[in-house]
């Protein structure tokens, strides 16, 4: 006999709001059914009403821990609507502070792997690097969460002589934790015994499902845009796309904890190499009408933003691809014929960030009962539809 469990939005295995109902026979999930729209915050809408500058701070505010991720994707849209060469100097300190976010997020995404896994230990011992990382983050920036580094055209604030030797001195000391870490994430039986095998997907499903990240590299797929699409200055550096081919959790800790050691080797590599220079050049206030897609390696996978201008100074047109939205159908295929109990830990495994993913939204009938899911464009034009002068009542009921 099937039943329907439903978890969420509300639920202590989440740590945002999103609607997982599970069809189960006994302990085996037969069936997914993935619900968005808890965490829809118009982010997209709200762009078109900002100008190029202020929406730096607004895609940084598209998630907390990727949150240089999503300001570096718009802006390098932005460089490319108004044809601008940031400096060279610019350029590297941008990509140094990527790189360091990218530490920092895996080595939460692995505190947070071993305390699903029962392995709090391991966790502690992540999130205590983690605050080496943040340190360096808020030395470089000003700040430990939204950096604010970006500017159109460079960067805001310049690297000194201390300030380099303090990076160097950090990343030596998290390389030398890292390896330990691998030692431990690939080998520890408790540890092992708990993630291989969980929430298979393989090589074909994750290309059929365009999955993205170290979800894909896990099941052996080595995409990488750094690699496929070299942007800025990941042509200059030298580092592998790593993988591994048990397509399951087990494969997820292996991919992040050697994607560590290899932001190691870029960070070590854009510090000593840092050219002389500028760090920003002049950019216009207004953008030329066009069109721009820019793609970023973040650490979750592929962050896509798609910018259109139309000659003012702000966007007629921002759509953000997170690559959240993009593993969702492999989460499907990852849960089904799964157990219960590893649901949290499948789900986490490929480091969820569920608000940079929200871009629609379920609406409830107050009058039939009927859920639909509305996307942006649909919103919009029910907005446009609405009279102008229309009074707006709180307790209105959506025309459906």
């Amino acid at each position: 006999m099937s039943f329907e469990i439903p978890i969420g939005p509300q639920h202590p295995a989440l740590k945002e709001p999103i609607s997982l109902r599970m069809t189960v026979e006994g302990e085996v999930i037969t069936g997914v059914d993935i619900r968005l729209g808890y965490n829809h915050r118009g982010v997209e809408k709200v762009a078109e009403e900002k100008n190029w500058t202020q929406n730096i701070y607004l895609a940084e505010r598209i998630c907390g821990i990727c949150s240089h991720s999503h300001a570096t994707c718009f802006v390098q849209g932005v460089e490319k609507l108004m044809e601008l060469a940031p400096p060279k100097r610019g350029l590297y300190i941008r990509y140094l502070v990527s790189e360091l976010e990218r530490v920092h997020s895996h080595l939460l995404w692995l505190g947070v792997a071993g305390h699903e896994a029962g392995f709090d230990s391991f966790f502690m011992y992540t999130w205590r690097d983690r605050e080496i990382v943040m340190d360096l983050l808020e030395m470089i920036t000003g700040n430990r969460v939204h950096y604010a580094i970006n500017t159109i055209g460079g960067v805001r604030r310049d690297l000194d002589e201390g300030q380099k030797a303090k990076v160097l001195e950090g990343v030596a000391t998290l390389r030398k934790r890292s390896e330990y870490y691998f030692k431990i994430g690939a080998s520890e039986p408790s540890f092992v015994a708990r993630i291989a095998g969980v929430g298979m997907l393989s090589k074909e499903q994750a290309i059929a499902l365009c999955a993205t990240g170290p979800v894909a590299k896990a099941s052996g797929v080595g995409r990488d845009v750094r690699k496929e699409d070299p942007y800025a200055v990941y042509d200059e550096l030298e580092f592998e796309v790593c993988t591994a081919d048990t397509c399951d959790v087990l494969g997820r800790v292996v991919v992040r904890v050697k994607e560590l050691l290899e932001s190691y080797k870029m960070i070590e590599q854009m510090v000593k190499g840092l050219p002389e220079g500028g760090i920003a050049c002049k950019a216009p206030r207004k953008a030329k009408p066009g069109e721009a897609v820019s793609r970023y390696e973040a650490p979750r996978g592929e962050n896509i933003h798609y910018i259109k201008a139309n000659g003012s100074d702000r966007p007629e047109r921002l759509k953000v691809r997170a690559p959240t939205l993009g593993n969702y159908p492999a989460t499907v295929e990852m849960l089904r014929n799964g157990f219960i109990a590893d649901i949290p830990l499948i789900f986490a495994a490929i480091d969820p960030c569920i608000c940079c993913a929200e871009r629609t939204v379920t609406l409830v009938s107050a009058r039939s009962g009927r859920e639909s899911v509305v996307r942006m464009s649909e919103l919009r034009r029910r907005a446009l539809a609405r009279p102008a002068n229309a009074a707006v009542k709180r307790n209105a009921v959506w025309p459906f």
